[in-house]
């Protein structure tokens, strides 16, 4: 099969592409090829390519695409022109010009759409008048008439019954995976403490994510406020990029003199990031809407013990094996759960081995890979 992944491929999108790298490198073992084509703005970094695979980057028409995401010129024109080079074009997200254009175009492919959470209430509710434009233009229509949706939980297929109005048949719920085997042999400890001047005895409490309200920095930063004089050895390390959070964020540290308590690193890529995970105690992320997070999955399978909402895109599997402290979406319950997990070791080490075993089990790309391949080859017109 001749595969075409449509997404922002870009290491500030975060999750998506990182799924999309791992689900490739296991494809081409298969004989597929697969193709990238990714909107861009001048200066964005590029997610790896899997050796073998292919990026087409498509420029992002402004100022348009500042209103309507993704929108490109190029990338239609692409389209235009090689569509029906395709057996499968698979698009990641809604809402965005990605997931519109190949609709529009005669294909001879199957088209398949993975929501990333983004039907949940939160994801609906932000940027509704939007996102209602978009509803009454075209969304609901043709995510109804996808060859193949993906959706991650249960969750998911409450989310798009409410969008829709009813279960589609072409709906299908395949959990994202990971290369499993990168996360479990880490750097060594210290590396990421001297980079960035930590002393041996600080608790690195990791978050790891775009720095945007919908990962639940307001709740994260006024919990840490509250527990910081409780256990005066925590450090909070916020790692990721600007979206939209970060000024919120300066100016949270500096009313509350939480500069040397909080240290925005910015985004960490590859070993970097390895590093990170390898000294932090902790790995938080009280998110409110997540389509299926890689950073829970890399701090799980790290042995990191992990603060979470159930809204990280797998809360099902969380409750089921103890595999991290769920908190609800208050400050107050955050504060908690950090206290539990920072004051209790033998806790800290019961969730982090349940959600390592759960990790192994369930989300190793080798399998869900070849489940979604199974998927693929049940609607492809070939």
């Amino acid at each position: 099969m001749r595969i075409l992944n449509i997404c922002a491929y870009t290491w500030a999108i975060g999750g998506p592409a990182r799924i999309i790298y791992d689900h490739t490198t296991e494809v081409l073992k298969y004989g597929h090829s697969v193709d990238i084509l990714s909107p861009m703005t001048p200066g964005e970094k590029s997610y790896p390519v899997p050796e073998g695979a292919r990026l087409i980057e498509c420029a992002r028409t402004t100022p348009i695409s500042n209103y309507y995401r993704e929108f490109s010129i190029d990338m239609y024109q692409y389209l235009k022109k090689h569509i029906n080079e395709y057996d499968v074009i698979h698009m990641h997200g809604i809402w965005h010009f990605g997931s519109l254009a190949p609709f529009i175009l005669p294909h001879k492919g199957v088209l398949v759409v993975t929501i990333h959470g983004l039907l949940d209430r939160w994801a609906v509710e932000h940027s509704k008048w939007k996102k209602q434009l978009v509803t009454l233009l075209y969304q609901k229509k043709l995510l109804g008439q996808a060859d193949l949706i993906q959706i991650n939980n249960t969750d998911e297929e409450e989310d798009v019954i409410r969008y829709l109005g009813y279960r589609p048949k072409n709906l299908v719920i395949i959990p994202n995976g990971m290369k499993v085997s990168e996360y479990t042999n880490l750097p060594p400890k210290g590396i990421f403490r001297a980079k960035h001047h930590l002393s041996p005895d600080q608790k690195v409490v990791l978050f790891m994510g775009r720095l945007n309200i919908k990962k639940g920095l307001d709740l994260l930063l006024p919990a840490f406020l509250k527990i910081h004089k409780l256990v005066p050895e925590a450090i909070l390390i916020l790692a990721g990029p600007d979206d939209g959070y970060q000024k919120d964020t300066e100016d949270f540290i500096k009313a509350n003199h939480l500069e040397d308590r909080i240290k925005l690193v910015g985004m960490l890529t590859d070993t970097d990031k390895k590093e990170a995970l390898a000294d932090a105690h902790l790995f938080a992320l009280p998110s409110y809407s997540e389509g299926f997070s890689i950073a829970v999955l890399e701090a799980m399978t790290s042995g990191v013990p992990a603060l979470v909402s159930d809204r990280v895109g797998f809360g099902d599997y969380i409750k089921r094996n103890n595999a991290a402290y769920l908190t609800p979406l208050n400050p107050d319950s955050v504060a908690d759960g950090l206290l539990k997990i920072l004051q209790d070791p033998a806790y800290a080490t019961m969730i982090s081995n349940n959600a390592y075993k759960m990790v192994t089990e369930n989300f190793d790309i080798k399998v869900v890979a070849n489940q979604l391949l199974e998927e693929y080859k049940k609607v492809s017109k070939i």
